[in-house]
C-alpha cells in the first residue's frame, strides 16, 4: 500500500476515493471500504483520504486520544486491500479551504476521482459547509459517481468512533470490538522491562504505546498477540505495574502462551478481547505470581484452550 503522509504534492489518475476521519476503521468505515473494492475491481485505484491530525485537536485545548495511531491505522488498512492511504496535512489553511475548492483542487485536480464514497453525514470544507448534497451537485460536472452509505447501528444507536472511544475508556472491550468489527489493537515495538516475569516462570513482553493512544482502564485482559504471520493466545496487563515499583507511563505487558522466543525489537500487535480484573498492588511477588497464574487460566478458558 502506498502511504502519503503530510504532503500536498501528489498526483493520481482514475481513482475511487473514500473520505472521512476513519479513527477506528470500524464496521461503518468497512462499508465504505467494501464499496471501494468494487470500483478497484473495475480498474480504479482505491484511495482512503483522511487527515494527518485529528481535526478536533487543532481547535481544542487538549489532545484527543485516538483509537488508532497513524501507524496503527496504516497497518490495519492493509488488511482491506486499499491501495493508497493519504493523510493530508490539517492546518489552519486546510481548515479554511472552501468546500468547492476542495472538490476542484483535491478530489479532481490531485486525485482525478471517478468515484467518491462517503457516509451520509460526511461534511467538509470551511465551516463544514460541504456535504453529500454538494458532492451530488458537482458529480455531473466532473463526471464522478457518488456512493453514499447509510450509518450502521449497534444496539439502537449509530456506530461511531465517539461511541467506540467511550466503550474502550469504560473498559467495555467486548462492546467496542462488536462495533469495530475486529479486536481493539495496540501495536508497538517490544522493549526491555524489569524481566521479573522470567524469574517467576511467566515471561512477558512490554510495549509502550505512542502518546495519545487511547487505552482501556488498567487491568488484565484475555488477548491474542500477532508477530508477523504468527498469532499467539495471550493474557495482557494494561497499567503501571504497581507491585514492582509503579511506572510513570502506562504500558502494555503481555504473557504469550507457548512462546519462548526472544522478541526484543520486534513489532507486535496485541488484540484485547475480554476484561478479567482491575490492576492492583500485591503484598509480595509470590502473591503476584499466584494471581498471574489465575489470569492465565482465565484467558485459556476464554479461548477454550482448557
Amino acid at each position: 500500500m502506498e502511504y502519503i503522509y503530510g504532503k500536498t504534492d501528489f498526483q493520481f489518475q482514475n481513482t475511487c476515493v473514500t473520505l472521512g476521519k476513519f479513527d477506528g476503521l470500524h464496521r461503518g468505515h468497512q462499508l465504505l471500504l467494501n464499496e471501494l473494492t468494487k470500483f478497484q475491481k473495475q480498474g480504479l485505484t482505491s484511495v482512503m483520504f483522511t487527515f494527518d491530525y485529528h481535526p478536533g485537536n487543532l481547535f481544542s485545548d487538549r489532545e484527543i486520544d485516538l483509537i488508532y495511531t497513524e501507524q496503527e491505522k496504516k497497518e490495519l488498512l492493509g488488511r482491506f486491500g486499499t491501495e493508497v492511504l493519504i493523510s493530508y496535512p490539517f492546518t489552519e489553511e486546510t481548515a479554511s479551504m472552501e468546500p468547492e475548492e476542495f472538490i476542484t483542487e483535491v478530489l479532481i485536480g490531485k486525485l482525478d476521482a471517478k468515484a467518491i464514497v462517503v457516509g451520509s453525514d460526511y461534511r467538509f470544507g470551511r465551516g463544514r459547509r460541504g456535504d453529500v448534497m454538494m458532492l451530488h451537485d458537482y458529480a455531473a460536472m466532473y463526471g464522478y459517481e457518488l456512493i453514499v452509505c447509510e450509518k450502521l447501528q449497534y444496539k439502537g444507536s449509530v456506530i461511531s468512533s465517539t461511541r467506540i472511544r467511550e466503550a474502550i475508556a469504560n473498559g467495555n472491550i467486548t462492546e467496542a470490538n462488536d462495533m469495530l468489527g475486529h479486536a481493539y489493537t495496540v501495536m508497538g515495538e517490544v522493549v526491555h522491562g524489569r524481566q521479573l516475569g522470567r524469574t517467576i516462570g511467566i515471561p512477558t513482553i512490554n510495549v509502550m504505546p505512542k502518546p495519545h493512544k487511547l487505552l482501556p482502564p488498567n487491568g488484565v485482559y484475555a488477548s491474542t498477540t500477532t508477530i508477523g504471520d504468527r498469532k499467539y493466545y495471550s493474557v495482557t496487563n494494561i497499567g503501571n505495574k504497581p507491585t514492582v515499583g509503579a511506572d510513570e507511563q502506562r504500558g502494555v505487558e503481555t504473557h504469550l502462551f507457548d512462546c519462548n522466543e526472544d522478541l526484543y525489537g520486534k513489532m507486535v500487535q496485541v488484540e484485547l478481547y475480554a476484561f478479567e480484573r482491575s490492576e492492583q498492588k500485591f503484598a509480595s511477588v509470590d502473591e503476584l505470581k499466584a494471581v498471574m497464574e489465575k489470569d492465565i487460566i482465565f484467558a485459556r478458558e476464554y479461548f477454550n484452550l482448557i
